[in-house]
């Protein structure tokens, strides 16, 4: 039986359907010709997703990612360090003394793993260093995730690696240029560390490094010549607003889109509201029409709430610009590390 086979046999009912009934309209969509943004909050890279996430980037079934500087580094952590974490099955039960000793042993607990600091962070620190330096000195400017493409494909690591690079998110997205989009980079290691080397006058400042509205005015770019075929410029030349009633702008519905992007939200956060506000952004704010996102699924436990975004069911978003009344939504009340790459292994044919 495969994976597949066994979701259908036993997954019918409740959060288990609601996985299934995702994962089709997943599937359809890129096997339609859509093309589909993953949005990665929490710590999925060291819950190590990269290993159904990379192939389904290889395949061609995830064609942008906005995830948080924290997963973007530590998958590439992991790559190089992977042999000196360590698994805390009993984690529930640290004392804050033994938290203590996890940090005088240079353990950084991520629930139950542990980041070694000089394994990984150190690690990589030299390397990145000279990236950054010579980005200075040649007074240009990159995206967090570019400096780290260009250690991939310059050779920096070769020889270091202590996984299978197929099992690599980061390495399978450099292969194939994959846009990422990393808002709030500076709550991360790495922010924290390029931070720490302008403080100290190792870097001559904070331009080296292109911020988080760069990252959304790329996005909103990337997203126009997806959807419409043209980039943002050119739109505004060429494309008037389209007003609506009582002067609202009228946004366009997703199945008239060149290309229809769906938004598949691992968790919640700024990883995924950063992206998804994309879309309101260029029609209400670029007062340029533009299609809804094709396609909505959320997984979270966080249970529905007032107030929260994370916990807010998805019609909510329809009032914001976001979805469209019969944009297919979907939300899976479950941990991310198991249903995630089932609903990968389900859109791969595995």
């Amino acid at each position: 039986m495969t994976i597949t086979e066994f979701m259908r046999r036993h997954y019918r009912h409740f959060n288990a359907a609601a996985l299934v009934d995702a994962a089709d309209a997943y599937a359809s969509h890129v096997e339609h010709g859509g093309k589909m943004l993953v949005a990665m909050a929490g710590a999925m890279s060291t819950a190590e997703l990269g290993c159904s996430l990379a192939e389904m980037i290889r395949q061609g079934k995830v064609h942008a990612i906005s995830c948080t500087g924290a997963n973007l580094e530590e998958d590439l952590f992991n790559l190089v360090a992977h042999d000196h974490y360590r698994r805390l099955p009993d984690y529930r039960n640290l004392t804050p003394q033994m938290e203590k000793e996890l940090e005088h042993q240079g353990l950084n607990r991520v629930t139950d793993t542990c980041i070694p600091e000089g394994e990984a962070f150190r690690a990589v620190e030299k390397t990145i260093l000279e990236l950054w330096s010579r980005a200075d000195r040649q007074g240009t400017q990159h995206f967090p995730h570019e400096f780290l493409y260009q250690l991939l494909r310059e050779g920096h690591l070769d020889g270091s690696f202590q996984i299978d690079p197929a099992d690599s998110w980061l390495i399978a997205a450099a292969e194939r240029d994959l846009p990422i989009f990393v808002p709030g980079w500076e709550d991360s290691t790495l922010g924290n560390v390029f931070t720490a080397h302008v403080l100290n006058g190792d870097l001559s400042g904070y331009r080296v490094v292109r911020s988080g509205l760069e990252a959304l005015g790329k996005l909103a770019d990337w997203y126009c010549n997806v959807t419409m075929g043209r980039p943002i410029q050119e739109l505004r030349q060429i494309a008037p607003a389209v007003e609506g009633e009582g002067g609202s702008l009228r946004s366009i519905s997703a199945s008239k889109a060149e290309c229809p992007v769906g938004f598949f939200q691992i968790g919640g956060g700024i990883a995924g509201d950063f992206p998804i506000c994309t879309v309101p952004m260029i029609h209400q704010d670029l007062r340029l029409g533009c299609p809804y996102w094709a396609y909505f699924c959320q997984i979270s436990d966080s249970t529905t709430s007032y107030g929260s975004y994370s916990g807010a069911v998805p019609s909510e978003k329809i009032s914001w610009g976001k979805l469209d009344i019969d944009t297919p939504m979907f939300v899976i009340e479950s941990d991310a590390t198991i249903v995630a790459p089932l609903i990968f292994a389900r859109v791969l044919g595995w």
